[in-house]
């Protein structure tokens, strides 16, 4: 198990302090207006910048996120939020109340590192060899953390009531499903709950749709007799992925550093990231008790098709003269895939472009292929919206191509989520 530091930094613990003593002088007269957000979110946005660099310099894995949980713990605690930790593993739940009624509602932040050496280009470089924020999650937690200072305050005249789950072990895709078994909504019950990916998007961009955010993930094997040559082997696999393989004449969905192209990215309507179904370029292939094992990967944007792709993998087999060495086809991995609510997508649209003017809000149409979140999950209980959030300025070289070495964020996106967001969740409280 890795050692964490469990201490905070005295930078951290000064301004946990200070904020402490200002809880005291919360604002209680005029309400929180969409015009006055954006003047409170400057004004504690090199904070935050602070924060999401401290989680960065410190990154746990998924399943050790103890630091990174004492660190939201304190932090929430200052802003007078009652807070639970004991859900599941090291997540970590921070309920603010508002001074009048109205709904309630979640917001998402996952907490987890990633496992890799890439070249991490930056002054606060992580300090935890072979362990990298890789996928933006500490800018996930600074925004979470933004949202709820400032509307903790303005909490007298907040209606409703706004959950913050920080929520670990989302890189193993098991933390969301894990906090739920625990009990999660036992204890809360939000009626909404939202969440965001910082992504390759250009900084200051949000992108979303209804329905599925990404392609579907399936893993295939195949278990044949252990009676064919390597090349053989070589051959088959070739014929299923050519044929079962689908795409946009002349696209090349795989190429996912693409999804960003204004000319054939997500956000154009004749993406080629759409009606695909494309596999691992190779197949992963093993021996155990006289069998032969053959795995991939791969991702199909129409759930239609899901159920076809077993029988396909059967006739490709039996076309090539490999009948007698089948033995089986499954299916061994099958997460759930986002699914944002349709008329809550709609409503956040519609809202956001209202308040920040049309077209605030880039709309998505396609499905980025090899992505995937757990918060699928909370999905399945609670009415949700899951934004995708542009962290990049290719003008200076900063591309926030997730799980890519050389990963990097422009951190004005944190400005960006924390006004954006709260101006979504102020209106959904309300309504």
């Amino acid at each position: 198990m890795m050692k964490t530091k469990l201490f905070l930094s005295l930078s951290l613990v000064i301004m946990i302090t200070c904020r402490q003593q200002a809880i005291g002088q919360q604002n209680t007269g005029a309400a929180l207006t969409h015009e006055s957000i954006i003047p409170e979110t400057d004004s504690i946005f090199n904070k935050l910048v602070q924060i999401r660099r401290n989680f960065h310099e410190n990154p746990e894995l998924a399943g050790h996120e103890i630091r990174t949980q004492q660190v939201i713990r304190q932090y929430l605690l200052a802003l007078g939020l009652e807070v639970e930790t004991n859900i599941y593993g090291h997540g970590i739940t921070g309920i603010l109340k508002g001074g009048k009624k109205g709904k309630k509602i979640a917001w998402r932040a996952d907490m987890d590192a990633l496992p890799n050496d890439f070249p991490d280009k930056v002054e606060f470089a992580s300090k935890v060899k072979g362990v990298q924020h890789g996928c933006g999650h500490d800018v996930h937690m600074a925004i979470a953390l933004g949202i709820a200072e400032v509307l903790a305050k303005n909490k007298a005249s907040l209606h409703g009531t706004v959950y913050f789950i920080f929520q670990p072990e989302e890189e193993t895709f098991i933390g969301a499903k894990g906090m739920l078994d625990s009990g999660l909504l036992s204890r809360i019950k939000p009626d909404e709950i939202y969440g965001l990916h910082v992504t390759a998007l250009p900084v200051g961009q949000i992108m979303v749709k209804s329905n599925e955010i990404f392609a579907y993930q399936r893993k295939i094997r195949i278990t044949l007799k252990d009676e064919l040559t390597n090349a053989q082997v070589n051959e088959l696999t070739k014929k299923i992925r050519s044929q079962l393989s689908r795409a946009k004449t002349g696209s090349k969905p795989w190429e996912i550093q693409n999804i960003a192209d204004p000319k054939t990215g997500l956000t154009n309507s004749n993406t080629i990231f759409k009606d695909y179904l494309i596999m691992d370029e190779n197949f992963t292939a093993y021996h155990e008790n006289g069998k032969r094992f053959l795995e991939a990967y791969l991702y199909e944007t129409n759930p239609v098709n899901l159920k076809k792709i077993i029988p396909r993998i059967r006739q490709i087999i039996t076309a090539g003269n490999y009948k007698k060495q089948l033995l089986s086809i499954s299916c061994i991995q099958e997460n759930p895939t986002v699914m944002n609510d349709k008329r809550l997508t709609d409503i956040a649209v519609k809202t956001l472009d209202h308040i920040y003017g049309k077209g605030f809000i880039a709309n998505d149409y396609g499905q980025a292929p090899f992505f995937n979140d757990d918060f699928a999950y909370f999905q399945q209980k609670i009415p949700g919206v899951y934004f995708l959030l542009g962290g990049s300025d290719f003008a200076k070289g900063i591309i926030a191509m997730n799980h890519a070495p050389d990963f990097m964020v422009d951190e004005a996106c944190i400005r960006t989520g924390v006004r954006s967001f709260l101006s979504l969740i102020l209106e959904r409280l309300k309504n």
